[in-house]
């Protein structure tokens, strides 16, 4: 009842409207509503087999178009009032652009250029809950979780995917994740390509001709150096227009303690005519072969996950829970990731493989 009550018509997903929906007696409205509350922030059912279950039933119909090529971390904000929600604070969002009382839940999203599919969420809890039992105690916060960095809950769910034997994919992040040297050694060390976005002030060294190692400098100085290497390049077509910048790439070794060039890596750089000065650095572990078209391609293929966040807030109520229970938030993500693995995999099953163009854009709303 309860993905019935997501998948459903209804502006509010949360759990008293969606009793009221689908009960089919005003009598019994409360009574279902209780058992609500009760299977989603009660009850002892476990979330990881149950995702890891959903994310292959989806991802198998997937692959019937193509392989899958990335897998994206990001993180949403989800607003709340009041400051008993576990992991609640002011803290910055991306989902409202600006600081705001909300909790933050990290994501991995595994996608091909026909589909994307969200396969794993974890809640942030940040060092002021950490540090404050009672609070914890209050949200039912077990006494194992404390405070870990996105980054490291981004590595526990790559960890549990790779685990499972989820088809790898090339690992895209944001320079909050990125910008960590050991999220990307770990990402080495589960065999993962990658390309990930870095602040302007990490420091590399240019490798130059028989390896030769350049003075450290920030990624930012190394772009200016290349003012004149800058090439436009198109990634995409947008509903407007194709969506194009400037780009160089180079070959580097990222921290200034580094020595041997057996550790290099792309260091690509973009830098629109718009602005006065490059804007966004990525290291990637990509081919030295691969085109910068394609390279390019990949790194800006992170907007699909955004897409996955609208379908799932917009149609799927994944941020309409509103209990105060550690345990209640992971298991409605739980069940609005399991109803849009079958919205995804009806999906594939909707198209041929040998179609010539990509699936519509929502995929709730073609599915349904």
């Amino acid at each position: 009842m309860y993905a019935a009550g997501l998948l459903g018509d209804g502006d509010r997903k949360s759990m008293e409207p969606m009793a009221a929906r689908l009960c089919g007696d005003p009598d019994k409205v409360n009574a279902t509503h209780q058992k609500f509350m009760h299977f989603i922030g009660t009850t002892a059912w476990q979330d990881k087999p149950i995702r890891e279950r959903a994310a292959h039933y989806a991802v198998d119909e997937m692959q019937r178009h193509e392989s899958i090529t990335t897998w994206i971390i990001d993180d949403t904000g989800f607003l709340k009032q009041g400051k008993h929600s576990p992991g609640v604070q002011r803290q910055y969002t991306g989902s409202a652009g600006k600081r705001a009382n909300c909790q933050i839940g990290v994501s991995l999203v595994l996608a091909n250029s026909h589909a994307e599919i969200p396969v794993d969420f974890k809640l942030y809890i940040p060092q002021s809950w950490a540090d404050d039992p009672k609070r914890c105690k209050q949200a039912h916060i077990p006494d194992d979780v404390g405070y870990s960095p996105k980054w490291e809950l981004a590595l526990d769910m790559i960890e549990t995917a790779v685990d499972s034997g989820l088809p790898h994919g090339v690992v895209l992040a944001d320079s909050a994740y990125g910008t960590v040297a050991a999220f990307r050694e770990q990402l080495d060390s589960h065999g993962l390509l990658y390309a990930v976005d870095v602040k302007s002030n990490v420091i590399v060294r240019r490798v130059g001709a028989g390896g030769k190692l350049g003075e450290p400098m920030t990624v930012m100085q190394l772009g200016r150096r290349l003012k004149s290497k800058f090439r436009k390049s198109t990634w995409r077509e947008g509903s407007n227009a194709s969506l194009s910048s400037r780009f160089a790439r180079v070959r580097v070794v990222a921290g200034a303690d580094r020595d041997d060039s057996k550790d290099s890596q792309w260091l690509s750089i973009e830098w629109p005519l718009s602005e006065d000065a490059p804007d966004h650095f990525v290291l990637s572990t990509l081919p030295k072969t691969i085109s910068i078209k394609e390279m390019v391609r990949t790194i800006k293929n992170r907007w699909r996950v955004e897409r996955s966040y609208q379908d799932l807030k917009g149609q799927l109520g994944l941020d309409h829970y509103e209990g105060r229970s550690f345990i209640g938030w992971h298991h409605h993500v739980t069940v609005a990731l399991v109803c849009h693995a079958f919205l995804v995999a009806e999906l594939a099953r909707s198209f041929s493989p040998s179609a010539s163009r990509a699936c519509p854009h929502c995929s709730v709303a073609y599915a349904a």
